[in-house]
């Protein structure tokens, strides 16, 4: 019997579960993925959003501004990168500009501070690239980037190293009530827990309904994205909103936090929940609409396009609360933008209604920080010798575009949750991020994970389950 299973290993479960990791509590974090990171927390603008676009006093912006808070002394606690860049929501026509004063004015309401309108002459002295057509902006210097993969990733390893335990390729069919708590089937068998957290993303729903009367419905909004190469990062230096409309903030331009240029996304509410494929019609969209903000974008400089789905609820509102029909139960559901901003938050407020339900008691030897991936590139050339000279695999390049190397990519293996798969080693090492998008490191990454974890090449997959690369053998 867990004390608690959290459905779900995206940055909201990630965060929830190195939370409660601070107590004495058997946890279990089921994922029908082969890794965290997978779904919603995989594929999205990567900001830590200020909070001024949220309703005032609703759940999603209570999260927002407290999760921005939050998020310095977690990035240092976890050791991963993070950058308040600030942001401009660009207006493009002087009539439109009392639009920028309500965002002010729900901004401040909301708590974010240091916000203020910019005239065109000042915006551009900071942003030398907004589009001719921008009028004014809203600027919010509280706004910043970071990378969304190392973020969850880095919660799952530090609520690891606590004691949390991941299941991996674990899909739950079915939930039955039980006088000790809830029986969750599986297609990895059956486990028992006291409380669930249904922290699914687009598929919350499913999980709700399998025990409440309630109907819930979570509809998945693609968003179509452009990254470009980091010969363009430089284009603007702050996320460059668009005034928000009817789906949400428009398509931005923004740096990441390694030094490349995304552009998007858009929103089109679709019924698969599996609907990530790029259209033409999206990417096209992307590219009208982001040069009425920022002129002279270097589109020709494109190295990959993708898409994800954001877990929209029709009423636009996070839903946190454990349900009433269902006592034990904690959903986390409809978190979407600004989902990853509020990470932190939801963990605390989950972390109360646990409390609710279990007794919390604290250990005596909670590890509060963690170690990044350390990367050679960052060292005085020094340093990089003396590291080469203790240990020789940081001496071999395998991703030339972005100077990985073989210590990095075994590290990422052999971290807690470590990598198992392509895509596994991507997030966490950036091998197969640049310019060529794995073009020419794919073999030797197949061939380290191969050996390290006794498999034929024909085994290796790109992303877990049925997506091999090698299919076969000749004799």
């Amino acid at each position: 019997m867990k004390d608690v299973v959290i459905i779900g290993a995206g940055v909201s479960g990630c965060a929830i579960a190195r939370e409660l990791s601070r107590y004495k509590l058997d946890i279990c974090v089921l994922e029908k993925e082969e890794d965290v990171c997978c779904g919603t927390s995989k594929a999205n603008s990567a900001i830590i959003h200020a909070g001024f676009d949220a309703e005032y006093g609703s759940l999603m912006a209570k999260m927002n501004v407290r999760g921005n808070k939050l998020m310095d002394q977690l990035a240092r606690d976890l050791d991963i990168p993070y950058l308040k860049n600030g942001a401009f929501v660009a207006c493009s026509h002087a009539d439109d500009e009392f639009k920028l004063e309500a965002l002010l004015e729900r901004g401040r309401k909301n708590g974010v501070e240091g916000m203020r309108i910019l005239g065109r002459e000042e915006a551009i002295q900071m942003e030398p690239n907004l589009s001719e057509e921008v009028t004014a902006v809203l600027y919010a210097p509280t706004s910043g980037i970071i990378c969304p993969f190392t973020l969850t990733i880095a919660l799952a390893e530090n609520a690891a190293e606590n004691g949390v335990e991941f299941q991996f390729e674990t899909k739950v069919n079915n939930i039955v009530r039980t006088d000790e708590g809830f029986l969750i089937k599986t297609d990895q068998g059956e486990i028992t827990s006291k409380c669930i957290i249904n922290a699914a993303g687009v598929y919350a729903d499913d999980i709700h309904n399998m025990l409440s009367q309630t109907e819930m419905k979570i509809i998945p909004r693609r968003g179509d994205y452009f990254l470009l190469d980091k010969a363009a990062g430089k284009h603007v230096s702050k996320t460059i909103f668009s005034l928000p409309g009817q789906y949400g903030k428009g398509v931005l331009v923004a740096p990441t936090i390694h030094g490349n240029l995304i552009v998007g996304p858009t929103a089109v509410d679709i019924e698969d929940k599996e609907g990530t494929n790029t259209t033409v019609e999206g990417l096209e969209n992307i590219r009208l609409k982001a040069g009425q903000s920022v002129k002279n974008l270097p589109l020709k400089q494109v190295i990959t396009s993708f898409s994800g789905l954001r877990a929209h609820e029709e009423h636009h509102e996070f839903i946190i609360e454990e349900l009433s029909d269902v006592p034990g139960m904690i959903d986390v559901a409809g978190i979407e933008s600004p989902g990853l901003s509020s990470a932190p938050a939801i963990a605390e407020l989950v972390r109360e209604l646990v409390r609710e339900i279990l007794t919390l008691t604290e250990k005596e030897n909670f590890i509060a920080t963690r170690k990044g991936i350390l990367h050679p590139e960052e060292y005085s050339l020094e340093e990089r010798n003396e590291l080469i000279r203790q240990n020789p695999a940081y001496g071999n390049i395998v991703c030339r575009c972005e100077m990985i190397t073989e210590g990095e990519i075994l590290d990422a293996i052999r971290r807690p949750v470590g990598a198992r798969s392509l895509d596994g080693i991507k997030r966490r090492a950036r091998a197969g991020s640049g310019r060529c998008q794995a073009g020419f490191c794919t073999p030797k990454m197949m061939e380290i994970l191969a050996r390290e974890y006794e498999l034929s090449m024909d085994q290796v997959t790109k992303s877990g389950k049925e997506s091999r690369l090698v299919i076969g053998r000749t004799k």
